[in-house]
């Protein structure tokens, strides 16, 4: 039996909004949000940072550091093998994907997902297969048996770097469940990837001083108070970098 694991996935390079992981957000960086968050999750028995080798990210590696999680670096563009080699290291089974630009992730949602993945036989678990949850809450579960079988059989460019991609390109193969909301929330984009998205996700910390850990149903209350914090960051598109890369899959990786 391996351990439950939380890897939050996130490096530096990012090209829409460079260095957005360090973007402070009431005083600090975006990352640390995720992984205070990620602490209050129970059934867990470790959180894990993944990031690559390159000289950029170090940075990131001290931030999990400081914060008393674990760190792994890997391959900067195979991410998928990122993840098997982090996963093979530290026993993780299963595996919570996480990623680093999704400073409003609930725990409460991750926490319940697992729960179910834990009573229930699925290889797969997660709120992306037919999202009914805002962007940005985004929570992936499978088994290191479904780990080592995409990164065994994955060869698209797209399937290497965007880690469960192969899931969904052969979905015949894995026992698959999408965890639904009651209020299909999709439309709502509480991710980061423009300084759009940044100051709204500001704005949602700065209406709920002093608390920086909070749910859904909170930030929905906010929104409702105050719908023109919507205006903020609307416009943009949901999955933009997965459908990016797979423009690129003219050449196997």
């Amino acid at each position: 039996m391996g351990k439950s694991t939380i890897m939050i996935q996130a490096r530096t390079g990012s090209t829409r909004l460079p260095k957005k992981v360090l973007s402070k957000i009431e005083e600090k960086p975006l990352i640390w949000h995720v992984i205070n968050r990620m602490k209050r999750v129970h059934g867990i028995k470790q959180i894990v940072l993944v990031t690559t080798r390159k000289k950029e990210d170090e940075i990131l590696i001290r931030i999990a550091n400081k914060t008393n999680i674990l760190s792994f670096t890997g391959d900067t563009y195979d991410v998928l093998n990122r993840y098997y080699q982090c996963a093979s290291k530290f026993d993780a089974d299963p595996i919570i994907r996480i990623t680093g630009d999704c400073p409003l992730i609930d725990y409460s949602l991750v926490e319940n997902m697992l729960k179910f993945y834990n009573h229930n036989d699925f290889d797969y678990v997660s709120n992306t297969l037919f999202p009914t949850f805002p962007d940005g809450l985004d929570v992936e579960i499978f088994s290191f048996k479904t780990l080592s079988k995409m990164a065994k059989n994955a060869r698209m460019k797209s399937e290497r770097e965007h880690v469960t991609s192969y899931i969904l390109n052969h979905p015949k193969q894995f026992k698959t469940l999408n965890f639904k909301n009651k209020t299909n929330l999709a439309n709502y984009r509480w991710t980061v990837d423009t300084y759009e998205d940044l100051k709204f996700v500001r704005k949602i910390y700065s209406e709920m001083r002093p608390r920086k850990i909070f749910v859904m149903n909170s930030i929905m209350k906010v929104i409702s108070k105050n719908p023109k914090i919507l205006d903020l960051n609307s416009g943009f598109m949901r999955n933009e970098g997965y459908l990016k890369s797979l423009k690129n899959d003219k050449k196997n990786f």
